[in-house]
């Protein structure tokens, strides 16, 4: 092959006559041709660097060299689609001869000392790599050097890519050092010396804060951030790998209509959390969003992995929003069809919904084969889906007022129950706008509804009251909300007494709508204890809108803002400020793996305007409206910490004689019990490692990469909120072990905990609707309306639930983004190569997976107690979302390191 492409070059055009014409794809670069932009590995913990040294073991003193000394270096690249393997582009024979003169890639060895007699920098030891041996998808380069007496310890590795294409580097192995082999994780993309001259720099797996970086390295420490952070100027680029931030100003399409225009999120008039800066131009009506273009920028590391990619992005997630949503909308004629009756919703599990031909014939079986079927002879495909646990367990559990209220402990939503501290219940905001603010939940009425077994004040003092809060969040937003078509909003409270049982029941609901126009404010309570058919009907219905409710809050606030969005500027001030060989980015590199590719994707197709949320959920256009608000009003990083969280909410108190030194407010609390065990085992992890890199407290506050990465998480990241005096401060151990211990919990527990359940809880939607379409019958009704509820009112309940395309379309997308990819990384199962070749940091993950394997024990054995009868029990599906470990697929289990989806 190699030759013949030689003979044709040697016999028809020069060189240069091969090389493509500038394309407005090609970064300005003439030799790169017009590819279709492919998403491709990141670094991936499985891919470690091995030494060739059979069972030795690994030596505590560095490869220094007394005398010259013969070094042999192996350079493992991973072939990648589109890659320079893959025979694909008018480079490859380029790239061919590349290989045959043996020059694939210029290594520069770079020593960590000083010349002793000029002060400056070692020249580096420079050789070029030649293909030696490939296996599967593993290509093996090698080179020889020789490192004179003196050199000093390799720290780091220069890589000029030599092909005109970039290249995934695994890892590079020196090998030859009397005190064993220089291991260098890369798990990175080295960019084609052609798109940028810079060489990549890699620096060997020994971990330096920065106090302690040896001399030869502190010039490249201090330029690889540099390269990192960019000018912040210019359209970013697929290949490079530069973090900046910028606010949320690209969820609008204000050139295709005003009606899909959205505010910039992110500043004084909106706060929000900051994401990654692309540097896409402006549209043309108006200055301050940002365009659409056909890449959306992440850093070419935070781009998924080829695996991920197959199994999730571009295959699976993308299938569903490109290719099956347009399907099924062509299928339902009225895109504002309810259902009829309940036997077609349980259609959607027995018999599917049949989808016209596809172009690309076999196409969505392919991607989506839990999803879609094959069906009949002529090609047909049929989206079946599979019955969520909950329903196949019980399949009127969703009816029920008890698994209403158990959900609330151990359903999707956890993080929002809170103790009535206060009585009586009285809103907070300006009655001149909003109307009266005191509660229709009166003392009386409470104390029927618990049976007069105790007062309201005795129930208080006792702790045995609860509520969900969704009234002056969501009031302000009612009349807007009732302007869109199709939808509707209330504030709401829903109360619940504490059983002796320790299992919740539900009191009331209140449900307002505040002044607009000529009418007054509205409101009324409903109550569970009816004593007749129609006050029966109206507590279902007002379960269905404070269900809706939920399922906003929980989808924008507890789920996208407090774990996707809020985690981003840990991600990029980390990347910015925080070296490659610092050991609090190795640290916190697991935890942030695919999450900025997951958010863009999110930005291009969920959260934007007229995208799944905004179609689906209640709110509506304002969906990321009300995330901002709530960002502005209740978000502070001090209480995302689960202990903080529980006490911030009345679910827990301080109590050092307990066990997670928390004394729950209701002993059999599913998540709380569970979470509490995996946030003890995270943060003896973190004090384990934090304790071997700063023995000593006056080395975190003197640690200027630590405290810049701090001061700019604070700062830039959530600049909107950087006043604030609740923000910690990184002066001793304890500080540090605390915000990692908070950040690492976002991104894996209380990420799984609220992302893991979605199809099991919503995938049979009446159990969670995310929208409600009609008010309530007993608002201003038309006599009609009043006669159709009187006379069938499981009708009305039909009519308040997601249309048959909204349901449809909800149903599929979290199918997807309940499911775990082959490549899930869990919590604690796989070592970092730095951790690896450090006893004491080995040994510390390790017992730290041993804590969590306990984990798993600990829930198996509370789901077979049947005095947990929040988690167990006849028809109940048992809690699992934070066992840590699980098979791909929907599981309903398994806590990954990363918020990758």
């Amino acid at each position: 092959m190699i030759s013949s492409q030689i003979q044709k070059l040697n016999s028809t055009k020069p060189l240069s006559s091969l090389l493509p014409k500038p394309s407005i794809l090609s970064h300005g670069n003439p030799s790169l041709p017009i590819y279709k932009q492919q998403y491709l590995p990141k670094r991936q913990a499985n891919f470690r660097i091995r030494a060739a040294l059979g069972n030795a073991k690994v030596l505590s003193k560095p490869s220094t060299t007394e005398t010259a000394v013969k070094v042999k270096a192996t350079v493992t690249v991973k072939v990648t689609i589109g890659g320079i393997f893959s025979n694909i582009g008018l480079t490859v024979p380029l790239d061919e001869l590349t290989e045959v003169f043996g020059k694939s890639f210029l290594l520069e060895l770079v020593s960590s000392q000083l010349d002793p007699n000029t002060g400056l920098e070692k020249e580096t030891i420079k050789a070029y790599a030649h293909k030696a041996s490939q296996k599967d998808d593993e290509v093996k380069y090698e080179t020889k050097f020789t490192v004179p007496a003196g050199f000093g310890a390799v720290g780091a590795v220069l890589v000029e890519n030599q092909h005109h294409k970039e290249i995934f580097l695994k890892d590079i192995v020196l090998e030859g050092f009397p005190n064993g082999p220089v291991n260098v994780e890369c798990d990175s993309w080295a960019h084609s010396k052609y798109d940028d001259s810079k060489k990549r720099i890699f620096f060997a797996n020994k971990s330096y804060i920065t106090t302690e970086t040896p001399d030869g390295l502190k010039r490249l420490r201090e330029q690889e951030l540099e390269d990192i952070r960019g000018n912040g100027e210019g359209e970013r680029k697929s290949h490079e790998r530069i973090y900046d931030y910028d606010t949320y100003n690209d969820l609008g399409f204000p050139d295709i209509s005003s009606k899909l225009a959205r505010p910039v999120l992110g500043g004084k008039e909106r706060p929000y959390p900051r994401r990654c800066r692309t540097g896409r131009p402006r549209t043309r009506k108006d200055p301050s969003s940002e365009s659409k273009s056909l890449i959306n920028y992440v850093p070419r590391d935070e781009v998924f992995s080829e695996v991920k990619q197959i199994t999730f992005s571009a295959k699976t997630l993308k299938s569903v929003l490109n290719a099956l949503l347009p399907s099924i909308e062509s299928v339902f004629e009225d895109p504002k069809l309810g259902f009829p009756y309940f036997n077609a919703i349980d259609s959607l599990f027995d018999e599917g919904v049949t989808l016209p031909k596809p172009k690309n014939t076999g196409f969505l079986r392919t991607v989506l084969p839990r999803l879609v079927k094959t069906f009949r002879e002529g090609g047909d495909e049929l989206l079946l889906f599979d019955t969520p646990d909950m329903i196949d367990r019980d399949k009127f559990s969703w009816f029920k007022d008890e698994e209403f209220s158990r959900q609330t402990l151990a359903g999707l939503n956890p993080f929002s129950i809170q103790l009535v501290t206060e009585w009586p219940l009285t809103s907070k905001l300006d009655p001149e706008i909003y109307g009266p603010p005191e509660s229709m939940i009166t003392t009386e009425l409470l104390e029927k509804e618990i049976g007069g077994i105790m007062t309201v004040e005795e129930a208080k003092k006792q702790k045995r009251i609860f509520m969900l809060d969704y009234h002056d969040l969501y009031l302000p937003y009612v009349n807007k909300v009732r302007e869109l078509e199709g939808t509707t909003l209330y504030g709401s409270r829903t109360l619940f007494f504490l059983m002796e049982n320790g299992t919740l029941r539900p009191l009331a609901i209140e449900l307002t709508r505040p002044p607009s126009g000529d009418k007054p404010q509205w409101k009324q309570v409903f109550t569970p204890s009816c004593s007749d058919a129609t006050g029966c009907w109206l507590w279902r219905l007002a379960k269905a809108h404070v269900c809706a409710h939920d399922s906003g809050y929980h989808q924008l606030v507890i789920h996208w803002l407090r774990t996707h969005c809020c985690a981003e500027p840990y991600i990029i001030a980390a990347n910015r400020q925080l070296s490659a060989m610092h050991p609090i980015n190795r640290l916190l590199r697991p935890h942030f793996r695919y999450t900025m590719e997951i958010n863009a994707l999110a930005r291009e197709s969920l959260i934007n305007a007229a995208g799944i949320i905004e179609t689906t959920f209640s709110p509506g256009k304002y969906c990321m409206e009300l995330s901002s608000v709530a960002y502005d009003k209740l978000w502070r990083f001090d209480t995302e910490a689960l202990p903080a969280d529980l006490i911030r909410r009345g679910m827990a108190v301080e109590d050092p004689t307990a066990r997670h030194g928390l004394k729950l407010t209701i002993e059999d609390y599913p998540f709380a019990n569970d979470g509490l065990v995996l946030w003890d085992a995270i943060k003896e992890w973190v004090g384990d490692y934090v304790k071997h890199y700063y023995p000593e407290a006056s080395m975190v506050e003197s640690d200027k990469e630590l405290q810049a990465w701090w001061t700019e998480v604070r700062a830039k990241g959530h600049e909107d909120k950087k006043d604030e005096p609740w923000w910690p401060v990184l002066k001793t151990q304890e500080n540090l072990v605390h915000v990692l211990t908070t950040i690492i919990w976002v991104t894996s527990g209380h990420h799984a905990a609220v992302n893991f359940g979605q199809y099991m809880y919503g995938g049979y939607f009446p159990n969670r609707p995310t929208i409600a379409r009609t008010n309530m019958p007993t608002e201003s009704p038309s006599d009609e309306e009043w006669k159709l509820f009187l006379k069938k009112p499981e009708l009305s309940l039909l009519k308040c639930f997601p249309t048959q395309l909204q349901a449809t379309k909800v149903m599929a997308v979290l199918n997807v983004l309940s499911s775990h990819s082959p490549d899930e990384e869990y919590i604690g199962e796989k070592t970092e190569p730095s951790w690896e070749e450090n006893p004491v940091i080995k040994a510390a993950f390790e017992k730290f997976t041993g804590r969590l394997k306990e984990l798993e024990g600990i829930i198996d054995e509370r789901n077979t107690d049947l005095n947990l009868k929040n988690r167990t029990g006849a028809g109940v599906v048992p809690y699992e979302l934070l066992k840590p470990f699980s098979a791909h697929g929907v599981t309903g289990k398994g806590v990954p390191n990363s918020i990758s989806i």
